[in-house]
């Protein structure tokens, strides 16, 4: 069972980010081989009451970290065998939910303080590699490559590998899902869909 975690850090319900994340998600499952199942979960952070990281320095074991009540997250982050992110774009970074979720993940790699991994400053809790993919949704004037290398370090912390990138310029910030008329998005979508589900039962032969 391939299991497959998009997470919007879009605050607007039926946003265009969150349409993009799951039209992704609904290619990536329409195009896997039939001897593969998937399973999906949709995680809209503006849902969730996350308090900032207290940068406490403490090692939470068996926990993830000590606060509030993101570990449904962190469980479901932990086992994905597919990650799509996707935010709006704001002030050249990602949206306010996006990043305090991503700077609570970094507990993925507690520091090393007693110094028993010699080879690592942080260590790995998460021993495997993942694929992922990127969405973004921006104005017409917006940074795309801000948001882009934040979400890049996040999974590069989280150790998935992202495998193609589906940005989006809204015709009208006061519209919502706008992104339903534009069919050059939608097209490119379903065909990093496609791609994702590919390497996937490719990885899934070979394991």
């Amino acid at each position: 069972m391939i299991k497959v975690l998009s997470i919007s850090g879009s605050p607007v319900d039926n946003s265009s980010t969150d349409l993009i994340l799951q039209n992704l998600q609904r290619s990536f499952i329409d195009h896997l081989p039939e001897n593969l199942s998937a399973e999906y979960d949709f995680v809209k952070l503006n849902d969730f009451h996350i308090k900032s990281c207290q940068a406490c320095g403490d090692a939470p074991t068996p926990l993830y970290c000590f606060y509030d009540d993101i570990a449904d997250i962190y469980k479901k982050l932990e086992n994905c065998d597919l990650l799509i992110f996707g935010s709006p774009v704001y002030f050249d970074s990602v949206s306010a939910q996006s990043k305090l979720f991503i700077d609570r993940c970094n507990c993925f790699r507690p520091p090393d303080f007693d110094n028993r991994d010699p080879d690592h400053d942080f260590i790995k809790l998460l021993k495997r590699k993942r694929t992922g993919a990127i969405v973004l949704v921006g104005g017409e004037n917006c940074w795309f490559e801000g948001a882009r290398r934040v979400i890049a370090g996040f999974f590069k912390w989280v150790e998935v590998v992202n495998e193609g990138m589906i940005t989006y310029i809204s015709v009208d910030y006061n519209k919502k899902g706008t992104v339903v008329d534009d069919k050059s998005t939608i097209d490119a979508t379903i065909e990093l869909g496609k791609k994702l589900a590919s390497l996937i039962s490719k990885s899934e032969k070979n394991d």
